[in-house]
């Protein structure tokens, strides 16, 4: 396992290139500054793991240095490197957050043993904050079939749950891969038919006269083939759910006997008369835009209506921010674990990866990718290259104005400009005249890791 990364900050060069030299022997990752201005760009740009500071220093201090590192990276802790006997300033830095302080001249033995207690004490708040957020992630994620915690699927969670327990129609849209299936059983299970069936029908996948004899099964002798009576589908949902997939592909024929079944619950076999009645609730999904269609004349308005009582809609898998790791992490258990292969997690540079791609496949895509990815890998983690894709901007392809959100407008002038900056949130940050802060928050939000840079 590798090393952390170490930042020395002194103003003095012989104290400094000193302090470089044995703990790079010590196999850590030393980067070096002479003031707290060119520390901070470089913990801005590298993300150390620990920093050791000089208290007095020209430009910026190790005081003022300390201050902005506990409001931009609290999470890093700070060795302040004091005078002979400067109990008050070490006392000062102790109360504005520093890990700990070594006086001058420098015992090198003391000096390793500080920077191992405090990475193991930075290491144990993120095994804590970890725990924390596998405990929040539990409460939340609560349905069953859908995994995530971003925003965007609470308030999907927080809709199935509402809805579950009526017997109002609910049309789910969104785009192919997104879960749409998963949220329609999901509602099922929430809801008082929970011990009756579920049932589920592609429509887009049966030409006419075979969908209707699937909706709606068919009499004996109705056509060619039709040895004996079927039972159709809606009758298999009798005091359940049917979810009717891609609703937006049946032809307009078969709209006409579906609106009657969702207005009487009564509807007649394939070549028969008699009426049969069913009590079924209906959940429909499509990708398709269907208040367009029925503009274009292609879906028809009243049955729309009836699908349109409530609506969710499944977000893309872009749009979930840290949603992509944990699926990610998900997919290479389940894979794991399938394969009999010990594959323990992601690389840094595989994970940065992740959540930098598009995926215009959502959470589909996202697992056919890491189940490629296990089988292929040849060690015991997920590398760069394991990953069957290209990478892609971080940019994520333009907004379309009008159109889009001023959220996604926001979101696509940071990334863009952090490509366009290679990667440096600083310079970014003074291209868009935002702070540095709110960069790395939003990047937080959206989920993207950029790839720490490596030491020359």
């Amino acid at each position: 396992m590798s090393k952390a990364r170490i930042l020395v900050v002194d103003d003095e060069a012989s104290a400094r290139n000193g302090l470089v030299k044995l703990l790079t022997q010590e196999e850590y990752v030393v980067d070096a500054a002479a003031d707290g201005k060119e520390g901070l760009e470089i913990i801005l740009e590298k993300a150390p793991d620990l920093v050791v500071t000089d208290l007095k220093m020209p430009v910026m201090g190790g005081m003022d240095l300390l201050a902005r590192v506990k409001e931009q990276a609290p999470a890093i802790p700070v060795i302040m490197v004091t005078a002979l006997g400067d109990v008050s300033s070490a006392v000062l830095a102790m109360r504005a957050g520093a890990a700990d302080y070594l006086s001058k001249p420098i015992d090198f033995g003391a000096l390793l043993v500080t920077i191992e207690r405090s990475l193991e004490r930075r290491e144990l708040a993120a095994e804590a904050e970890n725990l924390r957020r596998q405990l929040r992630q539990r409460d939340q994620e609560g349905l069953e079939g859908l995994l995530g915690t971003s925003p965007a699927m609470n308030k999907v969670y927080r809709m199935a749950r509402q809805v579950a327990p009526s017997r109002a129609t609910v049309l789910i849209t969104g785009e192919s891969g997104t879960g749409k299936g998963e949220l329609a059983r999901a509602i099922h299970t929430l809801s008082p038919r929970a011990k009756a069936p579920f049932v589920a029908l592609h429509c887009a996948a049966l030409a006419e006269s075979l969908l209707e004899s699937e909706l709606f099964g068919h009499e004996r002798g109705s056509f060619t083939g039709a040895d004996k009576r079927r039972t159709g589908r809606f009758e298999q949902a009798h005091n359940g759910t049917l979810f009717l997939d891609e609703i937006g592909e049946i032809p307009q024929p078969t709209q006409v006997k579906l609106l009657r079944v969702l207005q009487e619950r009564t509807f007649e076999r394939v070549g028969g008369n008699e009426p049969v009645h069913v009590d079924v609730r209906l959940l429909a999904a499509t990708n398709k835009d269907l208040a367009a269609e029925v503009r274009e004349g292609r879906f028809r308005e009243d049955l729309y209506y009836r699908l349109h009582v409530v609506h969710v809609e499944m977000p893309p898998l872009r749009l979930r921010g840290n949603d992509v790791a944990m699926l990610a992490d998900h997919f290479l258990r389940k894979f794991a674990r399938e394969n009999h292969k010990r594959v323990d997690g992601f690389a840094e540079a595989a994970r940065a990866k992740l959540v930098g791609h598009r995926w215009s496949g959502n959470v589909r895509e996202l697992e056919n990718a890491v189940e490629r990815a296990v089988v292929l890998a040849e060690g015991n983690r997920i590398e760069e290259d394991d990953l069957p894709f290209d990478g892609t901007p971080i940019a994520q392809g333009p907004v379309r104005i009008p159109g889009a959100t001023m959220a996604e407008i926001e979101k696509y002038a940071i990334l863009s400009t952090l490509e366009a900056a290679n990667g440096s949130t600083a310079r970014a940050a003074d291209i868009l005249d935002i702070s540095v802060r709110t960069i790395q928050y939003r990047l937080h939000e959206y989920g993207v890791v950029l790839p720490r840079a490596r030491s020359s």
